[in-house]
């Protein structure tokens, strides 16, 4: 009778633990989602407050006087401080009091809606775009006919023409398409996700079954190997095709004027050809992959810019007008004192080919700017100058699929030149050893900026984009981080290079010359000429063209025009050049 009862008070016990057990995790469940909850609202809360303090403080005089009292208030601000101040040995709490009173305000708000915006819509976007990628599978159709596996020598590639890379939408008539609007004529594939363009074949073919990687965007299809390519010839096209493709190619032609013969002209240009007609030098020059037509009767030479012959100097047109027509009714000069300049679609090769630092670099220099402000550009000319990749603190797979294959490194791993980042502040900028600081005119740096936002890197708002309530809270948020980014930098980087975004379109050569030399690098005269050439690359804004309405209200000016001033002061203040006149207040 013992027994039993003694296992069954056991068995009591045993099952009062486990219920006290089960309802203390019952419990401690109910307070984590409470409190998860409690702090979703107190954020809501607290976004709102900033946004209230940020609008009564704006409202309690003009907006550049209040900054400029608030400047010069403090001991940092003076022009006494900003030339013998010990920056670094400012604390954080007295960093944050020295700032202006708009600054603090926004700082917390503005780091998540930058990270929100800055990053989010990209994801949505790229879904976007693989849809229509899906319908567009099924309608392209392949034009041109496989010719087989090719070894790829990645030092001397003979398909030099880069297009793009794509490591999710790689397809065959993706890549074909890509070539046959370059009007080239072959287009090869490598790795199932790397698309190249030229006139000529690789020289060494390699067995068929090297050529295994499946297409990123297309199964079943083979897109190259390892160091091996999937070429197409594309010459095969239908007649209306090939018309189409030779009047594209001559509205791509461009008249670069009219210059002086060099000296020895006949043996700077690699190639030359008997001119019977400007079409047919034309013609000629492209096939061989040339991108200057250089005419000069009764030759015609193809070649590159060079130190000798680097295309500065134009002439006025009317030297070059002692011509006569020939028999297609083309005009070809006789003159041998000058010649007559064209631009092929061709791409310059001289500086496409880009790669990893050799060793590592234990020095980290950041390119920063605000976004809007032309970073991608920028890192597109100081990749094809110096012959390196640029960084990122970001990863953006729109930028990697166009050939920043830096995108992809993590942007400590000391392989790139330089590191692009949009951040501020002084823990992420006292991470870097050096900085080329990119300031842009903040009206084009907002509106493009919202351009890549609505339309990604290469598209145009709307002009519902523009008249939405969101183009007003964008100003609101981004005009207050325009300024700040800039202060920030000026007051906390350890070694800084001002570049203003007009004067390097104004300048390229000059100011590029500037951040190579900034860089440690170089300057090899040769890639800057083959840059220049390809300054604009891949980044020119397609579709519909930008809006003629100014999206600014009155307000909107007032207060971007106070944060112009108190930048242009602090750059002046540090010894920089001031911000250029079309900056001002207008």
């Amino acid at each position: 009778m013992a027994k039993p009862f003694f296992s069954l008070q056991k068995f009591l016990r045993r099952a009062q633990f486990f219920l006290f057990f089960l309802t203390i995790a019952y419990l401690m469940a109910g307070s984590l989602l409470l409190l998860q909850r409690s702090y979703l609202v107190l954020q809501q809360n607290n976004r709102g407050t900033s946004n209230v303090q940020g609008s009564v403080i704006d409202g309690l005089m003009p907006l550049d006087k209040y900054l400029e009292q608030r400047m010069f208030r403090s001991s940092y601000w003076n022009t006494k401080g900003l030339a013998g101040g010990n920056i670094q040995g400012k604390s954080e709490t007295n960093a944050l009091l020295d700032q202006p009173l708009w600054l603090i305000s926004r700082n917390s708000e503005l780091r998540q809606l930058r990270r929100r915006w800055f990053h989010n819509f990209v994801n949505d976007r790229e879904l976007a775009q693989g849809v229509t990628s899906k319908l567009q599978k099924h309608t392209n159709v392949n034009k041109g006919t496989y010719i087989g596996c090719f070894m790829e020598n990645v030092e001397d590639r003979t398909l030099k023409a880069t297009v793009f890379y794509d490591l999710r939408k790689m397809t065959i008539s993706h890549c074909q398409s890509a070539c046959a609007e370059r009007t080239y004529m072959y287009a090869g594939l490598s790795y199932g996700s790397e698309c190249y363009c030229g006139n000529t074949l690789p020289p060494n073919r390699a067995k068929e079954e090297e050529c295994n990687n499946e297409c990123k965007g297309e199964k079943g299809s083979v897109c190259g190997g390892v160091n091996r390519l999937s070429v197409f010839q594309l010459e095969r096209l239908h007649t209306i095709e090939r018309l189409q493709t030779m009047v594209k190619q001559k509205q791509n032609s461009t008249y670069r004027g009219c210059f002086r013969a060099p000296e020895n002209g006949t043996y700077l240009f690699p190639a030359s050809f008997l001119n019977l007609s400007t079409d047919m030098c034309f013609d000629f020059c492209s096939a061989k992959e040339y991108p200057l037509v250089i005419t000069q009767w009764p030759e015609c030479f193809c070649g590159f810019p060079t130190v000798q012959f680097n295309l500065y100097e134009r002439l006025d047109d009317s030297l070059c007008s002692g011509s006569l027509n020939d028999s297609s009714g083309s005009e070809v000069l006789r003159d041998e004192n000058y010649y007559s300049v064209y631009q092929t679609p061709m791409q310059d090769t001289r500086c496409t080919t880009r790669r990893f630092l050799p060793t590592k670099s234990k020095v980290f220099i950041a390119l920063s700017s605000f976004p809007g402000a032309g970073n991608t550009w920028v890192r597109h000319l100081i990749e094809h100058a110096t012959g390196y990749y640029t960084g990122s603190y970001y990863f953006d797979g729109t930028l990697y699929n166009k050939g920043f294959k830096g995108e992809k490194d993590h942007w400590r791993s000391g392989r790139t030149i330089c590191v692009k980042t949009h951040e501020s502040g002084k823990r992420e900028i006292e991470m870097y050893d050096s900085a080329i600081l990119l300031i842009r005119n903040p009206y084009k740096a907002l509106m493009a900026e919202f351009n890549r936002k609505c339309a990604g890197h290469l598209g145009y708002a709307t002009e519902r984009h523009w008249k939405s309530k969101e183009w007003p809270e964008f100003v609101n948020s981004y005009a207050s981080w325009w300024a700040s980014h800039a202060l920030d930098w000026l007051q906390y980087g350890k070694k800084l290079l001002v570049v203003h975004y007009e004067d390097l379109k104004n300048d390229l050569i000059a100011k590029l010359k500037e951040m190579v030399s900034f860089l440690n690098i170089p300057v090899n005269e040769d890639r800057l000429l083959c840059m220049e050439n390809n300054k604009d690359g891949n980044f020119k804004r397609v579709g519909s063209s930008q809006t003629v309405m100014d999206p600014f209200t009155q307000d909107m000016k007032n207060t971007i025009d106070g944060y112009i001033r108190t930048v242009d002061k602090v750059l002046k203040a540090r010894n920089f050049t001031g911000l250029p006149e079309e900056y001002m207040p207008r």
